[in-house]
């Protein structure tokens, strides 16, 4: 067992607002869930803070992508090693990121494309030619604010099939939590 056994992780694409003003637009902006402005920033680090101020019960956030509705859950959290942001937004909230450790997964396009086409299919119903043009546009926004983000943070870069860097990477948590 490693650190990142007991560790939370909290995904970015589960905090998706479903309020009037983002259905809206979403019928003018094709792209608004590639947009910061389609999560619940607030909610994301209320979550991280009461995970840090060590309250016995948080509140996660699940999204619903068939139905596009949010729900609430009240999960009680009990000892933890790391909080892991996960998401295209991870980088791009009202965060302290010089106090955190901010992994980047630097996969090729075609490798996330084909990750993203079977998960989009199955669990939000996209058709090949949707989720294409979703994947395009995400990619390069993710992108273009990830740039700005590596210039001004401690940032490691990993793919995904990088074992090595990997297993640094669990035995420098490991050594951190100790």
């Amino acid at each position: 067992a490693n650190s990142l056994d007991s560790s939370l992780l909290i995904k970015t694409d589960s905090y998706y607002r479903d309020d009037l003003l983002i259905k809206l637009l979403s019928i003018f902006f094709y792209d608004i869930y590639d947009r910061l402005i389609s999560i619940r920033d607030k909610k994301i680090i209320q979550t991280i803070n009461s995970l840090i101020n060590k309250e016995k019960l948080a509140i996660f956030y699940n999204y619903d992508f068939r139905d596009k509705i949010s729900s609430k859950q009240i999960r009680y959290v009990k000892n933890f090693n790391f909080i892991i942001l996960e998401g295209i937004f991870a980088h791009r909230l009202n965060l302290n990121y010089k106090d955190t450790i901010n992994i980047i997964c630097n996969q090729n396009k075609e490798v996330c494309l084909k990750r993203r086409i079977a998960r989009d299919q199955l669990e939000r119903g996209r058709n090949l030619k949707e989720v294409t043009q979703k994947f395009n546009k995400s990619w390069y926004l993710y992108f273009k604010n990830l740039k700005t983000f590596e210039e001004q943070n401690k940032v490691i870069s990993l793919k995904s099939d990088d074992n090595a860097l990997y297993e640094k990477i669990i035995n420098k948590l490991e050594m951190h939590n100790k």
